[in-house]
């Protein structure tokens, strides 16, 4: 959406809010209870520590893939009916390798150095971390460039692909071929045997 100069941050603000209940997402209300069950389980899990991050980098701790696997294939079933029974939709985006290779290496390389995500790091800034916070103000700061400068990263991010799913793969068994891609991601985080770091002590924290 576009907004003209001399609009208000205000109005900005409010009009954020206003798209996510156009997109069809549900209320604030909604996705606002959605955020504190997302945060708790995280919280719960710990995959907002560091050394569960650094942990899985090295192989010496299993919970975040066993969580990711479990997470993705739970939501692509469920997911995936809602949106067959007109409770949910989704949006999807163009494949375009430039900007999946380039965008991901500078995500591998962010992630390796505050052991966050940004679905973790704003966790993590709520306890005070404040160099999680700075690297949430740089992201902020390289959407705004990004977002300003997009017709020049336009040049590097290659050829559009096209908007592709699964389903597109297996028209007329779509319903089970995303229920079959859902249960082999769950069996995987099954599978994967429990390793967890007992030092339960974030490096990155400071008291």
């Amino acid at each position: 959406m576009m907004y003209d100069k001399d609009t208000g941050m205000i109005d900005r603000i409010l009009s954020m809010f206003a798209t996510v209940q156009d997109e069809g997402h549900g209320s604030v209300l909604l996705v606002f209870l959605i955020g504190v069950v997302f945060g708790s389980i995280i919280q719960y899990t710990k995959v907002h520590k560091f050394e569960k991050i650094a942990g899985f980098s090295m192989l010496k701790d299993t919970v975040v893939p066993k969580m990711l696997f479990l997470a993705i294939g739970l939501a692509s079933i469920g997911l995936y009916f809602m949106i067959e029974a007109g409770l949910a939709s989704y949006h999807l985006k163009p494949i375009m390798l430039g900007g999946l290779i380039i965008g991901g290496t500078i995500f591998g390389i962010a992630m390796a150095i505050f052991g966050k995500c940004p679905g973790t790091g704003p966790i993590s800034v709520a306890e005070g971390r404040i160099d999680i916070m700075v690297g949430a103000i740089g992201g902020i700061l390289g959407g705004l460039v990004f977002t300003v400068y997009y017709d020049q990263f336009k040049m590097i991010m290659g050829p559009n692909l096209g908007k592709l799913s699964l389903t597109q793969y297996f028209e007329g068994h779509e319903s089970l071929s995303v229920l079959i891609f859902g249960l082999v991601l769950v069996a995987i985080s099954i599978a994967i045997p429990l390793i967890e770091e007992t030092d339960d002590k974030d490096p990155g924290y400071q008291e």
